[in-house]
């Protein structure tokens, strides 16, 4: 154990790929998120779309968990998830939250606070419609966050809902589907030698965006 300890100790890695100035950044900071995403792609990060989202439940437990990013724009960032879950009862209690994206590649962070609100059914039917056979099957089949007494459970109950709906033509369970975070805060981090990182913080007052530069 003192072995790790000290490897982790002495882990270093300087950054000096890029720099961020609060001159360059777009005014709106959904087009910097827009900009910055094209470039995780251009980069081929490993899955640019997962971020960490945080909630709290009613009791002030913090819990965080990645998920993947199905769509974005000035309404905000959508994920899908089931509403029964950890994070779906954490939100029910305190629809604040955070998401966290991280490209080591191009040694970025954003950061995002707001709201948590539910799509609308038709939104949430939409997506679900595009979704492969074997994952709308899944989300019928997983309770999720519930503890279960085997891997068996879940092949199961798979097997038995891939006879009732043999088809393409899966309907969408009532307690699944999409949130959408309305920001009313995003940073964006880029990082810089001897931890001197580039902090440009968006803060949303009276439906203006307003930018500063935080220290690191």
């Amino acid at each position: 154990m003192e072995d790790l300890k000290n490897y982790i100790n002495s882990l270093r890695h300087d950054f000096s790929k890029q720099t961020l100035d609060e001159t360059d950044v777009a005014k709106n900071p959904f087009l910097q998120f827009e900009k910055w995403f094209k470039e995780a792609i251009d980069s081929k990060v490993n899955e640019p779309n997962a971020m960490t989202v945080a909630t709290v439940s009613g009791q002030g437990q913090p819990t965080a968990r990645i998920v993947l990013l199905r769509n974005f724009n000035e309404d905000g960032f959508v994920f899908y998830t089931n509403y029964t879950s950890r994070k779906g009862e954490n939100i029910a209690d305190n629809p604040k939250a955070a998401l966290l994206f991280f490209w080591p590649e191009l040694e970025r962070q954003v950061r995002i606070e707001g709201t948590l609100t539910k799509q609308t059914a038709e939104e949430s039917d939409r997506y679900f419609n595009s979704r492969p056979r074997t994952s709308k099957l899944g989300a019928w089949t997983s309770e999720q966050s519930k503890i279960i007494t085997g891997r068996n459970i879940l092949d199961e109950a798979y097997k038995k809902l891939s006879e009732k709906y043999p088809g393409e033509d899966v309907p969408r369970p009532d307690y699944w589907g999409g949130y959408v975070l309305r920001p009313d805060s995003m940073e964006f981090w880029q990082g810089r030698p001897s931890r001197l990182h580039d902090r440009i913080l968006y803060t949303l007052e009276n439906n203006n965006w307003k930018i500063a530069r935080l220290a690191p």
